[in-house]
């Protein structure tokens, strides 16, 4: 299996952290499922899937049952970036179902119960210095 790529994102300060794994701990769940915190690190804390993407950049789409890549037209939402211009228009795009299985090499978290520890404590990331600006 490829290692796996895992986005979480801290909605108390609004950072994303990025933790590589050497396997996908979410096979079989879908987006929307509510997963534990500890196969990342993160002791007491609870986890919703966002999204995810597979090996060749296709987003996943929640309201898309099943497995695998499928061809659908799209107004809107996950897969489609629309202009004012084009708004209305039906396109034909690739996506992926909502099923995530071992072609899936990138997970987004977002984080819906916080433990004791910050993100950053818990993950072991030390913030960036700040850089001013020289005017």
């Amino acid at each position: 299996m490829a290692e796996c790529k895992v986005v979480i994102n801290d909605t108390k300060s609004g950072k994303s952290y990025q933790k590589v794994l050497p396997d996908n701990p979410y096979i079989n769940l879908k987006v929307g499922d509510k997963v534990n915190g500890d196969e990342l690190g993160l002791t007491g804390y609870e986890l919703e899937i966002r999204g995810a993407s597979d090996n060749a950049g296709f987003p996943i789409r929640k309201d898309l049952p099943g497995v695998g890549r499928k061809q659908i037209t799209l107004t809107k939402g996950p897969g489609l970036r629309l202009t004012k211009a084009e708004d209305g228009v039906r396109i034909k795009k690739t996506v992926v179902s909502n099923l995530i299985n071992n072609q899936i090499v990138q997970v987004n978290v977002a984080v819906i119960k916080h433990g004791s520890q910050s993100v950053e404590d818990a993950l072991g990331i030390k913030p960036k210095e700040e850089v001013k600006a020289v005017a």
